[in-house]
C-alpha cells in the first residue's frame, strides 16, 4: 500500500512552523453586531418610534422621581426648591387617608386578578373544543367587542344599566323588588368595577390562549386517547402543560401591574359616597398632586407605589423561573 508524502511549500524554510490559516467566515475588524446592523438596518430601523415612546414617556419622566425628595413649587425649579429628605414618606405613612386607599389598591386588585386572570384560560379551552366554526367565530367577535370600547363608553354604559331608574332596576321593579342604588353604595363598587373588567378584558385575553393551543403537538393528544385518557385528562395532562410558559409569562405581567388598578375607569366611576371600597392609590394620588397641588407628596407615594411593582414583578419571576421553568429574563 503506497502511502503520500506530504512535502512543505517550496518557500517554507525548514524547521518553521505550518501556517495558520482563518476559517472563512471569520475576519478582524467590525463587531457582529455592527455587521447585522448594516445587513439589516431595515429591520432595526423599525425600532427606532418605539424606543423613542418608551424614552420620550417612559425614561425621561423618571428623573421627576427627584422630587419625592426635594420641595417642589409651581413655577420654580423642575428637579425642586431644596432638600427635603424622607419628609413626604413619613408623611404618608402615618396618613390614615393612605392606608385606606392602599388597602382598597390591594384588595382590587387581588379581585381583578382572581378573575381575569383564569377567565380568559378557561374561555379559550371551551373555544378550542368547539367544532362549529360558525359558532367559535361568532364567540369570539362577541367576547373581543368590549375591548375596543372606550373607557368612558364603558363606564357610561354600566351608570346607565346600573342608575336608579336604569335597566337592572326596572327589571328588579318587574320582579316585585325596591330599586337598589348600586353607584351610591359602597358595597357594590367593587362588584360593578371588576364585573366590568371581566366583560371587558376576558375576550382580548383568550387570542393569546387560543394561539398557544395551536403549538400543542398532535401527537401527544393521540398517545393520551391510546392510553385510555378521556376529554378531561388529556386538557390536565396535554393542553395545560403546552401553554404553561405562556400562562406563566401573563401571570407576571399581570402581577406587574396588580398596584396600578386602572385609574380611568374608578376616576368615571366612583364618587365621594363610595370612596370607602373605591378610592385606591391612583385616584388618591389624582386628587393629591393635580387638584391639591402637593406634587411632591404625590410622587413620593407614587414611587412607593411603583418599587412595590417592581419587587412584585422580580419575586414572581424568581419563583417562577425555579419552580415551573419558564420566566420573562
Amino acid at each position: 500500500m503506497l502511502s503520500e508524502t506530504v512535502r512543505p511549500p517550496s518557500d517554507a524554510r525548514p524547521g518553521a512552523s505550518p501556517r495558520t490559516t482563518r476559517p472563512p467566515g471569520r475576519r478582524r475588524g467590525r463587531p457582529p453586531w455592527r455587521r447585522a446592523l448594516r445587513r439589516d438596518w431595515q429591520l432595526y430601523s423599525l425600532a427606532v418610534l418605539p424606543l423613542l415612546f418608551f424614552l420620550t414617556f417612559r425614561y425621561l419622566p423618571m428623573l421627576g422621581n427627584v422630587i419625592a425628595f426635594r420641595r417642589f413649587q409651581p413655577g420654580g425649579s423642575v428637579f425642586g426648591e431644596y432638600w427635603t429628605g424622607l419628609r413626604y414618606f413619613r408623611l404618608f405613612f402615618t396618613d390614615p387617608t393612605f392606608w385606606s386607599v392602599f388597602t382598597n389598591t390591594l384588595v382590587l386588585g387581588a379581585l381583578t386578578l382572581l378573575f381575569c386572570f383564569p377567565l380568559p384560560i378557561v374561555l379559550a379551552l371551551l373555544l378550542n373544543e368547539v367544532r362549529s366554526r360558525a359558532l367559535k367565530r361568532f364567540v369570539q367577535s362577541v367576547s373581543y367587542l368590549p375591548h375596543f370600547l372606550s373607557i368612558v363608553i364603558v363606564a357610561a354604559m354600566v351608570m346607565q344599566l346600573l342608575s336608579v331608574d336604569g335597566t337592572v332596576n326596572q327589571l328588579l321593579g318587574a320582579a316585585g323588588a325596591e330599586p337598589v342604588q348600586f353607584m351610591q353604595q359602597a358595597g357594590w363598587f367593587r362588584t360593578i368595577y371588576v364585573s366590568s373588567e371581566v366583560w371587558q378584558t376576558v375576550g382580548w385575553g383568550t387570542i393569546l390562549y387560543l394561539a398557544a393551543l395551536t403549538t400543542v403537538d398532535g401527537d401527544l393528544y393521540e398517545a393520551a386517547r391510546i392510553d385510555g385518557a378521556n376529554r378531561w385528562r388529556q386538557t390536565w395532562h396535554v393542553t395545560l402543560p403546552g401553554i404553561r410558559p405562556t400562562m406563566m409569562t401573563l401571570l407576571i405581567l399581570n402581577i406587574g401591574t396588580f398596584m396600578a388598578v386602572g385609574f380611568e375607569k374608578i376616576l368615571l366611576l366612583y364618587n365621594p359616597l363610595t370612596y370607602p371600597t373605591a378610592d385606591v392609590i391612583s385616584t388618591y394620588l389624582y386628587r393629591v398632586g393635580i387638584v391639591s397641588g402637593n406634587l411632591s407628596y404625590a410622587a413620593a407615594i407614587g414611587l412607593f407605589e411603583a418599587v412595590i411593582g417592581l419587587t412584585l414583578v422580580l419575586s414572581a419571576n424568581a419563583v417562577s423561573r425555579r419552580t415551573v421553568g419558564t420566566s420573562l429574563w
